[in-house]
């Protein structure tokens, strides 16, 4: 401290402040390069220690230690502050924005507060006269003191302006509000957060993203899109919009924005472009720190795809395609919730859709609009259930019968007695593959004859993400790696090449889209026969792979040996 103090009252060539002078006397800056960036910052109408770091002639990191250890402060790494718990009004924002000062806490009539130049006598005497307070200074980083005064003085909506930029455009279609939330609908259009949704909404849809989680926390708010079956963390917008931005989001999606206490479902379309509406499915969920909202992507040109985009083999779109013309009968798509069941069900029904043919669906909710289909979304409250649906469907002369999921005895009896009586049925179950299907309705309660003589084929799948083709290179896979896996002997011939992934710009860590992974299961007179004594799902799993069923770690690997996904994607997303 005696030698700064010298290094202060000794007269330089030049009036240098307090932060070079001590930096020349610790020998971090030469005496004519520091005058030099002196002269620079006058000129140039900045601070010396801004253009100090700007320069290079000193790093932030050096600066930091040097001051630290020149005038006996304490050194604080600010990367462990939390912007969201700083003390709030303690002192003017403006003196903090001009002298990169921030608060970190108040100790009787003292400010400890964070600054990269202690020697600043000006700030000091700043601070004393608006606060009556004096101060002890912790010594930070300048480059991250900047970034901390920066956003502890940003409001949320200059935050959500910063984010979203001034070149977005993005119209919305069917936004009508009912009565009580017309009331409302001025509280929550605030611009930036109406900007913000939209850019996050677009842009998930330009990321290819199924989903977008909406999660607030105690002191973040986190934005999530699941791209290619995976969650990726997109964006940390200010916590204190997570109100508006829930109440915004229920008021397009004709919600009750007043209810937060239990979860709500809806339904939301958004205009890109002139001729391309996309549908969003919106769930809310009340958590602890205020309301997570998840918003699945609905795009109607996914189910008109066609059957070959969706990555069945020859022999397996040959099984479905026969089953699915049946004049009746009934085909079950089974698999977890986002393997692409959905998807599967809709393509099925766009090849059948053709004037001479009624087709009804039952669903909770509709999710993609099909011209042509008489679609029925499920409202338990109002009394409207699969079972009450499928009765009326009986009622008007249906051809082909869709279900959006078997759930209960009563929905299973009325879809296989449709199946009995002359009409095409198809539903979903979550089952983990074809096999252990039947033994589940079994499980349900549902007679063994009316399993046999009503289900025609059950198709399980999975969806596996798909290398990138830009990228993938060979993977070095041991032979006995690839026996374990389940390839025969036949198959580690070294005729084929497994693919690892890479990650370039173009795909997400190797990856971009998703292939579909299938087990295509007909039923046959000899499962008929095993599933009439009650036989287990082992019996007819080995019945199916006789007859040349492959089970789904079979038909990964088929993935594997075209190239068009790892083995480790294979073994994660199917069962031996």
């Amino acid at each position: 401290m005696a030698a700064v103090d010298t290094a202060i009252n000794q007269p330089p060539s030049m009036a240098l402040p307090g932060l070079g002078r001590a930096l020349v006397m610790a020998g971090k800056l030469q005496q004519k390069a520091a005058e030099d960036i002196f002269r620079k910052a006058q000129s140039s109408r900045t601070s010396f220690i801004a253009e100090l770091t700007g320069s290079g002639a000193v790093s932030a990191f050096d600066l930091a230690h040097t001051m630290s250890t020149a005038f006996a402060a304490p050194l604080l790494d600010l990367e462990a502050i939390d912007v969201q718990r700083l003390p709030k009004g303690l002192l003017d924002a403006k003196i903090c924005a001009t002298y990169r000062i921030v608060v970190l806490s108040k100790r009787n009539n003292r400010l400890i507060a964070a600054t990269a130049d202690p020697s600043d006598q000006e700030a000091a005497e700043k601070i004393k006269f608006s606060t009556q307070m004096g101060v002890d200074w912790v010594i930070a980083e300048y480059d991250k003191l900047s970034k901390l005064v920066e956003a502890s003085n940003t409001t949320a909506a200059e935050a959500m302006e910063s984010i979203i930029g001034d070149d977005f455009e993005f119209d919305e279609a069917s936004t009508e509000t009912t009565e009580d939330s017309e009331a409302s609908v001025s509280e929550v259009e605030d611009a930036p957060v109406v900007k913000f949704l939209q850019k996050m909404l677009l842009d998930a849809f330009s990321m290819r993203a199924s989903d977008l989680h909406f999660e607030p926390f105690e002191h973040t708010y986190r934005v999530r899109f699941r791209v290619d079956g995976e969650l990726r963390e997109i964006a940390s917008p200010p916590v204190a919009i997570k109100d508006k931005l829930a109440a915004r989001i229920k008021v397009i999606s004709k919600l009750d924005i007043s209810e937060k206490r239990v979860p709500q479902d809806g339904k939301m379309k958004l205009k890109i472009g002139p001729d391309r509406v996309i549908d969003f499915r919106v769930s809310t969920l009340p958590t602890m720190y205020g309301e997570k909202i998840v918003i699945r992507i609905l795009d109607p040109s996914s189910a008109k795809l066609g059957i070959d985009a969706l990555g069945y083999e020859a022999v397996e779109k040959e099984r479905l395609l026969h089953a699915i013309q049946r004049p009746y009968g009934m085909v079950l798509v089974t698999g977890p919730t986002g393997s692409g069941k959905t998807v599967s069900l809709y393509t099925c029904l766009n090849i059948l859709n053709k004037p001479g043919v009624n087709i009804a669906t039952a669903e909770d909710p509709a999710e993609i609009t099909l011209p042509g289909v008489n679609q029925v979304s499920m409202n338990d409250k109002a009394g409207m259930t699969f079972s009450v649906a499928l009765k009326a469907f009986l009622r008007q002369d249906p051809d082909i019968i869709m279900v959006g999921e078997i759930r209960d005895l009563e929905t299973a009896d009325i879809a296989i007695k449709a199946a009995q009586t002359g009409h095409m049925v198809m539903s979903t179950l979550h089952t983990n593959d074809a096999p252990t299907t039947l033994t589940r309705m079994r499980n349900m309660g549902i007679a063994p004859f009316n399993i046999a003589s009503s289900v025609i084929l059950i198709t399980a799948q999975r969806l596996a993400r798909r290398l990138c083709v830009n990228c993938k290179t060979p993977a070095d896979i041991p032979r006995e790696t690839l026996l374990d896996a389940g390839f025969k002997e036949e198959d580690v011939d070294g005729s084929w090449t497994p693919y690892r992934p890479v990650g370039c710009s173009m795909c997400t860590n190797g990856y971009k889209g998703r292939v579909g992974v299938y087990q295509v299961m007909p039923i046959s007179e000899e499962i008929q026969r095993i599933v009439l004594r009650d036989g287990s799902a082992l019996e007819i799993a080995a019945q199916a792979e006789a007859e040349g069923v492959k089970s789904l770690r079979v038909s990964g690997l088929s993935k594997v040996k075209l190239g068009l996904t790892s083995l480790e994607e294979i073994l994660g997303c199917t069962n031996v």
